[in-house]
């Protein structure tokens, strides 16, 4: 099942859809006994209690008329997840090396936005800001996203879908220092800016997904393909990564962990663009992006030092 929440027509709080090929089916009918209406916490109890929810909510879809997704707006999955843990790296990438080390960042969850939102650019320049230089570019990093079901506590790998509810799309938008250093790396504070956190189009269910570690991930600028691949490049796979955060942490019921991006496919965002990212059975969300400062990169893939794109490496092989 594909969970939504939607706006419209007729305005209101954003309710629960259930989204299929012919549209967005209201079932907000079917949580109406929840203590929570709307938002967050709604999506929380829903979770929760989706086990004893889905033979209703599944009956409501089948009664209703669909909605055409031209006259719904969807806003985010999960409006403000409780923690957002992102994965540092993560992909193998063509490299032929040892793994290492699994490691993971909190991202603010403030900076959660939903399809057809604005990834606005803060106003910081090149030039010094407290005590060192502000960011030169930002780029785009398409991520798979885990959806968790707790409280989870040291889950082992081999229970990992006992925490995990089902899946959703982020970009983890990253402000850079140098090359694709992130902005302020230790504190990750470059991936922390509002809107930085697009978030969509819906939650697919884990029983849909099967293996997460085997699908499909794009990412289109202004229609050119940048990102392109798939979750099963991953140097560590879905269960090591419920394994590893839930034994340093608790979580709980609508946080998030993302998983990483294969860094071959980066490249800037600037004033105007359109970007869009799907990821199999997962669907597609599209974002745009304002820049007030109306700055200009070179566009294309990201091509400079500890770039991963396999022509980069090829050139920098053979130089």
């Amino acid at each position: 099942m594909r969970l939504v929440l939607f706006e419209g027509p007729g305005g209101g709080a954003a309710r629960l859809g259930v989204i299929e090929d012919d549209g967005v089916h209201d079932v907000s009918r079917a949580t109406a006994g929840l203590a929570a209406q709307a938002g967050q916490e709604m999506m929380r109890e829903l979770i929760d209690e989706f086990e004893d929810l889905r033979p209703l909510i599944e009956e409501v879809a089948a009664a209703v008329l669909p909605l055409p997704l031209d006259v719904v707006r969807l806003r985010p999955p999960l409006p403000r997840p409780g923690k957002i843990l992102c994965c540092i790296g993560n992909y193998w990438e063509h490299a032929q090396r040892e793994p290492r080390a699994l490691n993971m960042y909190l991202k603010n969850p403030d900076a959660v936005i939903g399809p057809g939102d604005t990834i606005v650019l803060p106003e910081l320049t090149e030039a010094p800001i407290f005590d060192g230089p502000g960011p030169y570019v930002f780029q785009h990093e398409a991520e798979l996203a885990l959806v968790v079901r707790g409280p989870a506590r040291r889950v082992t790998q081999e229970h990992w879908r006992r925490a995990i509810f089902g899946v959703t799309a982020m970009i983890d938008v990253s402000a850079r220092a140098e090359g694709r250093g992130t902005w302020r790396q230790g504190s990750w504070m470059g991936k922390s800016f509002d809107t930085f956190a697009p978030l969509g189009p819906c939650i697919t269910t884990l029983d849909e997904i099967g293996d997460p570690n085997s699908l499909h991930v794009r990412f289109w600028n202004d229609g050119d393909l940048r990102h392109d691949y798939r979750t099963d490049d991953m140097e560590h796979r879905v269960p090591q990564l419920v394994e590893y955060a839930t034994s340093i942490m608790t979580l709980h019921t609508g946080d998030v962990i993302a998983c990483g991006t294969n860094h071959e496919g980066l490249g800037p965002l600037q004033d105007g663009e359109t970007c869009v990212m799907e990821i199999e059975k997962v669907g597609r969300m599209t974002l745009h992006v304002s820049d007030p400062l109306k700055r200009q990169w070179e566009r294309g893939i990201y091509m400079g030092p500890n770039s991963t794109n396999p022509e980069a490496v090829r050139l920098r092989e053979g130089a």
